[in-house]
């Protein structure tokens, strides 16, 4: 079996030069590495990373740590992260937190076996003692869905989100609009359900509109758990909203399967909107914000390698970045059914 000496003696440059080229490292002309790279695919050789780690101090390996990997979002930016890290020639270590149920096991024992080059910290409100944990591996971090203090994170603008989203239905006509949202947060994770639910009521104060206690809703980010608290909320026709801002894409699709098993037609009575950019949107018609998880993973992965590879501080981007988000308007909003355009539709 070929080994770096062989790669070296045929690319016709010394053994270190050889192995600076394959592992990436350090400083090679582009004539010296084409020729050590020719050589390796001549002769079937390929980089030991076990050599390249003892060489380099680094494993090449980065840990990438979720709440939740059977969530639509988490697992889309997840794919974007991998995608990232397999063209840098990464692997990626996965600890899912499956709510909280290894959230102490893996900040207090995993991370810190420091088997890890980075640490990709996505929807994790880290307090204080939790900070200094995953600081104390000596690796660089990069959260999503920030802000984490002393750690560059890249977020949306819940509060933001929740205001444009609502203001869509407003723009159209809408009066009663009900908000289905997750729970409020209390320190454990981001205030990304308190943001949307912040920005739906700010968006209905500026229009002189009534924020109804009944009609905004709490549920698990489940198109299961949006159904059941939807049906609910518009089995009464006396006190039905016209329209509904859900928070996410998977429990507007909830709260559409509720609406069509009591009859009603979508967007002619009842309007809905939600946030993510699920695939499955683009299929039923949703009108969304679109916050592409799968680019939030992308981009984390590219500041984290940044630091990483400890290249230019300006080039990993700000500590807090927000991340874009777009309207997307589709067939499922649109002006509340009048008496004439009720006519009509019979």
């Amino acid at each position: 079996m070929a080994g770096i000496r062989d790669v070296a003696r045929l690319a016709g440059v010394s053994q270190a030069t050889a192995s600076r080229a394959l592992s990436g490292k350090g400083s090679v002309s582009t004539k010296a590495r084409e020729a050590v790279t020719a050589a390796a695919s001549e002769l079937g050789f390929v980089m030991s990373y076990h050599a390249s780690s003892l060489a380099s101090g680094r494993s090449h390996n980065i840990g990438v740590v979720l709440p939740f990997v059977n969530r639509w979002y988490f697992a889309t930016l997840l794919e974007g992260a991998n995608s990232a890290l397999m063209d840098a020639g990464y692997d990626l270590t996965l600890y899912d937190f499956q709510g909280d149920r290894y959230r102490e096991s893996v900040l207090g024992d995993f991370l810190l076996r420091k088997r890890l080059d980075g640490v990709l910290a996505v929807s994790l409100q880290l307090n204080g003692h939790e900070t200094e944990q995953i600081l104390a591996a000596g690796i660089p971090v990069v959260g999503v869905g920030g802000p984490l203090p002393g750690i560059p994170t890249l977020r949306i603008d819940d509060v933001e989100v929740g205001r444009r989203a609502t203001a869509h239905l407003i723009s159209l006509g809408h009066t009663r609009v009900a908000h289905v949202g997750g729970e409020h947060e209390y320190g454990r994770n981001f205030e990304i359900s308190s943001g949307r639910r912040a920005g739906y009521e700010q968006a209905m104060e500026a229009a002189g509109l009534p924020v109804r206690e009944a009609w905004s809703l709490i549920s698990d980010y489940s198109a299961n758990d949006a159904y059941r608290e939807t049906k609910h909320l518009l089995a009464d026709p006396a006190e039905r909203p016209t329209a509904i801002f859900c928070a996410s894409d998977e429990m507007a699709f909830g709260a559409m399967l509720a609406a069509r098993d009591l009859g009603l037609r979508i967007p002619d009575e009842l309007s809905v909107i939600g946030v993510d950019g699920h695939e499955m949107g683009e299929i039923l018609g949703l009108t969304t914000i679109d916050q592409f998880p799968r680019n939030q993973g992308m981009r984390a992965v590219e500041r984290l390698l940044a630091l990483v590879q400890e290249e230019d501080g300006d080039a990993a981007g700000p500590a807090d970045e927000l991340m874009q988000t777009r309207l997307v308007v589709r067939s499922s909003t649109s002006a509340p059914r009048t008496p004439d355009r009720q006519r009509r539709s019979s």
